[in-house]
């Protein structure tokens, strides 16, 4: 018994490294072509809305296909799930390589996107199935360093490869993921959970509703924007009917968890805005290759991946609030030094983008500790996995706006007195972003600061009070 019971931890052991090196791949892939973005829009002729379908796309196939393929682990066997999974994640890999139109590329990444959403629902699964719960923290803890390292890496991989290769090369990066899958398959075994029915309809028509409202925005199309909100119609009649919906509209009773959730919405929009963004003005303003565009983002990234933990010990030292208002003031200082400085020496973009960069990964940390304490814990699965998928839809949202407010290419409108002509654009909108960072902040403190931080019992009322931690 005991030696079967130390073969299982090495087993699991052996699973924790290849889940490592998979979550440093799905990473990677979904933050390195923001780098290549300004080479890919000056190759097909776009304009900054239509580009940013690059990650767009991505994004609201992932959101709903992360949460799919959590529920699927209910009903079927894992290892399956991620075979299906990393071969349709290799297969949008070898449609984007081998792409020559613009629509080839975003059918590439959706084919990404629809296999690379079975990772985050593996990298929650094989700690709690394989690691006894006093070891559990480790285990986690270690997909933490693989999600750190593969967003450091990211920008600076995508940078040589975009710079010294091609940006298509990028796609054959993520076709590593494949070599892995026998590993899986070796070390998973054939356990599943309690089988539920899976609201398809709910998850198609919200996929349906995001992508046709954005859509409109980028192409400027009232019938979009019709087809939109008669999805969203169809949606929420579909959850409030559904015997297991996409998503419990139950849950939105608690008051002080459904205003977290938009708070967390706006400030991680401001989070996908800038990696977005910035590659951009490095391209267009300082002239910068993809190359010289990854050292100057690489920084940033490699000091949120360092410093992620110490935003973990203050929240639990200092109190999310505490955490929060740090996060709130770093962000606020990138945006309106930014603003200040765009155009001018990268130096100047490298330093302040470390400011935004860990402040925005320490927001992260607050507010999904804020939110997660407005749930009772009958709620907190449900509650988390709704939140994880906004912050996906959230993202997509911002690089279309984002998008669409680029593609005027200049105005005369000054907000900022220091930045020079060609850049008052960029410098606008981050003062804009400055000003929702404030706006943000208040209603954060407004509703999280004073009162005790106590999750809604059960069977009782929704909260609507203010909580604290």
């Amino acid at each position: 018994m005991e030696k079967s019971a130390i073969s299982r931890e090495q087993q699991a052991n052996k699973l924790l490294r290849v889940l490592v090196f998979t979550l440093i791949i799905s990473v990677m892939n979904a933050s390195m072509f923001n780098v290549a973005l300004p080479v890919i829009r000056a190759e097909f002729g776009l304009t900054p809305s239509q580009v940013s379908w690059m990650l767009t796309g991505y994004m609201i196939v992932y959101a709903i296909g992360s949460v799919t393929f959590g529920k699927l682990a209910d009903k079927y066997k894992l290892k399956d799930l991620l075979t299906y999974g990393l071969i349709a994640f290799a297969l949008g890999s070898i449609i984007g390589l081998s792409a020559s139109e613009f629509w080839m590329v975003i059918a590439g990444r959706l084919f990404q996107a629809a296999g690379a959403s079975v990772i985050p629902a593996t990298a929650m699964i094989v700690p709690v199935r394989y690691f006894a719960p006093e070891k559990r923290g480790r285990a986690l803890g270690t997909t933490a360093v693989g999600l750190s390292l593969g967003a450091a890496l990211g920008p600076i991989v995508s940078g040589i490869v975009s710079g010294l290769v091609s940006w298509r090369y990028l796609f054959a990066l993520s076709i590593l993921a494949i070599f892995v899958l026998p590993f899986f398959r070796k070390y998973l075994d054939d356990e599943t959970g309690t089988a539920r029915k899976i609201d398809f309809v709910g998850g198609l028509t919200l996929a349906g509703t995001v992508a046709s409202l954005l859509l409109a925005i980028t192409q400027g199309s009232l019938l979009l924007c019709g087809l939109g909100a008669l999805l969203f119609i169809l949606f929420a009649f579909r959850i409030r009917n559904a015997a297991e919906p996409f998503v419990q509209p139950a849950i939105f009773r608690n008051k002080s968890y459904t205003l977290g959730l938009g708070i967390a919405f706006v400030l991680t929009g401001l989070n996908f805005g800038i990696p977005f963004m910035a590659p951009q003005f490095l391209a267009q303003l300082n002239h910068l290759s993809p190359l010289a565009v990854g050292f100057v983002l690489f920084p940033s990234a490699i000091c949120a991946a360092l410093l992620g933990r110490i935003g973990g010990k203050l929240a639990d030292e200092k109190g999310n609030p505490r955490l929060f208002a740090i996060a709130a003031a770093m962000i606020l200082l990138c945006f309106i030094m930014l603003s200040s400085v765009v155009g001018m020496s990268p130096l100047w973009i490298a330093g302040f983008m470390i400011f935004g960069t860990v402040g925005q990964s320490f927001i992260q940390i607050a507010m999904s500790n804020t939110i997660s304490r407005t749930l009772s814990k009958e709620q907190t699965g449900v509650g988390m996995g709704l939140y994880a998928m906004l912050n996906f839809i959230a993202g997509a949202t911002a690089t279309t706006l984002i998008g669409k407010s680029l593609d005027s290419g200049t105005t005369s409108f000054r907000l900022n007195p220091f930045p020079p002509g060609e850049a008052l654009l960029y410098s606008n909108i981050l003062v804009f972003l400055a000003v929702l960072i404030i706006a943000v902040g208040i209603v954060y403190f407004a509703q999280f600061r004073s009162t005790a931080s106590v999750a809604a019992p059960a069977n009782a009322a929704p909260v609507s009070g203010k909580m604290s931690r």
